[in-house]
């Protein structure tokens, strides 16, 4: 059992939806999302996803794409992100950080270093967008050996012909892409959400986290009302980027929260 395993235990026991939270590691530099990352428990964050900045991030849209920019000129690197991640479990070690982002930065440091230093600093979890079931044996089947959970996407245009492919070696949530193209670009609608949402909990056990397109609390609360939970990020990137005092920040992000936890 993984923290995002206990977590999402926790909360069915309890009746309750689970809320995820995505920040970029670095933005706009590497101590304000330190001290967002801090944070975010007590604004009522179930877990959290830290991206990692990288050059060529396909599967985002603008609004994360410059949040990436402005981490990697600030200097931020996949070694810094694990030593946020070290720096944050010496104070909380019970809410479960999944790693977003692609797999050249991995595969540059080695797999087998980067799960050692992973597991070793307190991670949780990957998502790795760039990696398809295909190549499970890359990274997937060794993270999930090394105690990782390994999440994997499923979309709109995940058919019932290839949904068992998707599921079959992921494990702590399943996190469902209520929309097609990219981050931050729509808003999630949560009666197209609804049947998509059973029709992948006819095939698993796990989680059904929903995510992109989703920027309100209630917004939040009607995506969780027909999932396990929901994901924001791209509205919690953009609160962050706009300078505003971090207790700002994170009244927002308490904001949304709260309304998941309504659903």
């Amino acid at each position: 059992m993984t923290r995002i395993d206990d977590t999402f235990a926790s909360l069915k026991a309890e009746g309750r939806k689970g809320f995820v939270a995505y920040m970029m590691a670095g933005d706009p530099d590497e101590a304000r999302s330190m001290e967002i990352l801090r944070g975010l428990p007590a604004a009522g964050v179930d877990v959290i996803e830290l991206g990692v900045p990288f050059t060529d991030p396909m599967a985002d849209g603008p609004t994360i794409q410059l949040a990436g920019q402005r981490a990697l000129e600030a200097g931020m690197t996949l070694e810094k992100t694990l030593a946020m991640v070290r720096a944050f479990r010496e104070e909380d070690t019970t809410t479960p950080i999944v790693l977003m982002g692609y797999y050249n930065p991995i595969y540059n440091r080695g797999v087998e270093a980067f799960l050692d230093d992973a597991k070793a600093v307190g991670v949780d979890g990957l998502i790795v967008v760039d990696l398809p079931p295909e190549e499970d044996d890359e990274l997937c089947i060794p993270a999930q050996a090394a105690g990782l959970n390994f999440i994997r996407l499923a979309t709109p245009t995940t058919d019932d012909k290839r949904l068992p492919k998707v599921l079959q070696n992921t494990s702590g949530f399943v996190y469902y892409v209520s929309i097609t193209g990219i981050t931050g670009s729509a808003e999630a609608q949560a009666g197209d959400v609804a049947p998509e949402v059973a029709r992948i909990k006819s095939q698993t056990d796990l989680p059904v986290i929903v995510g992109f397109g989703i920027k309100t609390p209630d917004a939040a609360q009607g995506i969780a009302s027909v999932a396990d939970g929901c994901v924001v990020g791209s509205a919690i990137v953009a609160e962050a980027a706009t300078g505003k005092p971090v207790s700002e920040v994170l009244a927002f992000v308490k904001s949304l929260a709260d309304g998941a936890h309504r659903a």
